[in-house]
């Protein structure tokens, strides 16, 4: 079971987490995880472009090794890139957390990047209270269901379409097991968004700038 829109409350329970980047203009961060592979990073890179979006690209860092090129062609194309720790791993199933804190780091450090995102969006607290003092961890607030293939192509469109707004943060996956999910939604979904007046910018560092925490009191 997984949350399409990430509930205020959850939000405030991690005011440190960035969950949106809250804009007065229109703009929408899509964040692709699990990455680089060849048979989906280079169609979503020709995506982006032809609406001139620029994105976020959470890797895992065994996959950058495998695909260099696909990698530096990321970067060479304007989108920011952060870690999704060097073999995906699940936080919440790891008993050794040094183990889990130097998976992350060889992955980020392969990036040379501030920016990470738990697979999954499982951290244990005393993970999280690690990982936040050096790293800015990007959640998110739109989980468009792509990896599920029980959602059908068009539930998975309107997750995004319904849910997303100024700041949102949107998952999506360039990975075999999202493929045809993907290849229907992005498209509709970028095309949609551009004629109601968005753009779509990479969370960087003028993006961060703007990041305040949640309040538990709000």
């Amino acid at each position: 079971m997984y949350l399409v829109k990430t509930p205020r409350f959850i939000q405030n329970l991690f005011p440190n987490f960035i969950w949106n980047i809250p804009d007065v203009e229109k703009v929408i961060y899509l964040t692709f995880d699990d990455g680089p592979i060849p048979q989906v990073t280079p169609w979503v890179l020709k995506e982006l472009a032809r609406y001139k979006a620029k994105a976020t690209f959470f890797c895992v860092g065994e996959n950058v090794e495998k695909y260099p090129d696909i990698f530096k062609q990321t970067i060479a194309e304007g989108h920011t890139v952060g870690s999704h720790t060097y073999n995906h791993l699940n936080g919440w199933t790891m008993g050794n957390n040094i183990n889990y804190f130097h998976n992350v780091r060889k992955c980020a450090e392969l990036m040379d990047s501030p920016l990470f995102r738990p697979p999954y969006g499982r951290l244990k607290p005393k993970q999280a209270q690690f990982l936040q003092r050096h790293y800015n961890i990007i959640m998110w607030d739109v989980l468009s269901g792509d990896f599920d293939h029980r959602v059908t192509k068009k539930q998975c469109l309107n997750n995004v379409i319904n849910n997303s707004g100024r700041g949102s943060i949107v998952v999506f996956h360039d990975s075999i097991k999202a493929k045809e999910n993907l290849s229907y939604v992005l498209p509709r979904a970028l095309e949609y968004f551009v004629e109601q007046g968005y753009t779509f910018k990479s969370i960087d560092a003028a993006a961060l700038a703007t990041f305040q925490p949640y309040s538990v009191t709000a």
